[in-house]
């Protein structure tokens, strides 16, 4: 195997740039050919940042809910906010809406209308992640059935799934895991790739013409050393990710290695949190302490730019968007 771009490569976390202002729990990030990014706003649907960097807020009401809040635990878990994005065939957005459990469907003019709100007669639980693969079916993931996810991410409860949407309807594919969070398709989609953010790790399943999902395994370390959140593949087959209370970013190599590429640690609080998460007896407050200064709750990996080396890095306490230069190209979306 030729040598790895990303062998010793690291990111000084004060050489970063940015793009966007005041956004709102700007956590996902599509990214375009031309330079375009479709950012999920916590106002009720996406931030537009054309390639010149003027923006405009896409939806079809603003909502005010997440500025205003005055309890801070509030602020993350009521009212509207879109969560995980993905571009429908036809070029609209689908949206996860990680306030109203909906999974959401909404055109570049910010008309939005519900797709799902139920699967098997229940309600969807706490949506999270959209994902759409070269055979036109949507993936998505459900962190938790329970209401309020912090009580979930502070607990090792166990009852996130993974369900698809194709020509059947909508059903759920896999079950059983420790808040699923982002998931990806490897380049031949063969495998979905599971984060489990409380269970610190990824899990892949293998993939089955019909969607049907076997062969569940860890891939990479066990134990990561932190809450994962979002992830992304890049061209050579390193698969990225982000620890989101630490503000770290790294990458499981196809070797399993784990890299650290960046690393915006503050140490106390995160000693503090998971001391308390593993004698069960951590409180919102320990999470809402963590994080660094680059993203605040780093999130999730976005390759964008013409060539795809332009590392997008989505939060839920950020109001820009932070970026640099990668190695290596980023795995090429189904839209692109």
């Amino acid at each position: 195997m030729p040598a790895n771009p990303i062998d010793g490569f690291t990111v000084d976390p004060t050489e970063l740039q940015y793009i966007g202002e005041d956004l709102q729990r700007p956590e996902c990030i599509l990214a375009e050919r031309d330079g375009s990014l479709w950012v999920a706003d916590a106002r009720g649907g996406v931030v537009y940042i054309r390639p010149d960097g003027s923006q405009r807020i896409i939806t079809q009401s603003v909502a005010g809910d997440f500025a205003a809040a005055s309890d801070e635990s509030k602020r993350f878990t009521e009212g509207t906010l879109p969560n995980g994005l993905a571009f429908a065939e036809n070029g609209d957005i689908l949206i996860f809406n990680f306030g109203t459990d909906l999974l959401e469907v909404m055109t570049r003019e910010g008309e939005t209308r519900t797709l799902y709100d139920q699967i098997d007669g229940q309600p969807i639980g706490k949506v999270n992640f959209v994902l759409r693969d070269s055979k036109n079916r949507i993936w998505i993931t459900v962190s938790t059935r329970v209401k309020n996810w912090m009580d979930a991410a502070i607990s090792r409860i166990v009852d996130g799934y993974v369900a698809l949407v194709d020509e059947r309807g909508i059903r759920i594919v896999a079950d059983g895991f420790a808040f699923t969070n982002e998931i990806r398709l490897d380049a031949a989609e063969e495998w979905l790739y599971v984060v489990e953010t409380t269970g610190r790790k990824v899990t892949r399943l293998k993939v089955a013409p019909d969607g049907e999902l076997s062969q569940r395994e860890t891939y990479g370390p066990e134990d990561t050393g932190g809450f994962i959140d979002g992830i992304a593949f890049d061209a050579f087959g390193n698969l990225w990710g982000t620890h989101i209370l630490h503000d770290r970013l790294f990458a499981i190599t196809p070797d399993g290695d784990l890299r650290v590429i960046l690393d915006d640690t503050v140490a106390a609080p995160l000693e503090a949190f998971f001391a308390a998460f593993a004698e069960d007896r951590a409180t919102p407050d320990h999470m809402l302490a963590c994080g660094g200064s680059v993203a605040t709750w780093m999130a999730s990996i976005t390759f964008g730019g013409p060539d795809l080396r332009t590392a997008y890095i989505g939060s839920l306490r950020g109001t820009r968007i932070p970026y640099f230069r990668s190695p290596v190209a980023g795995l090429a979306p189904v839209h692109w």
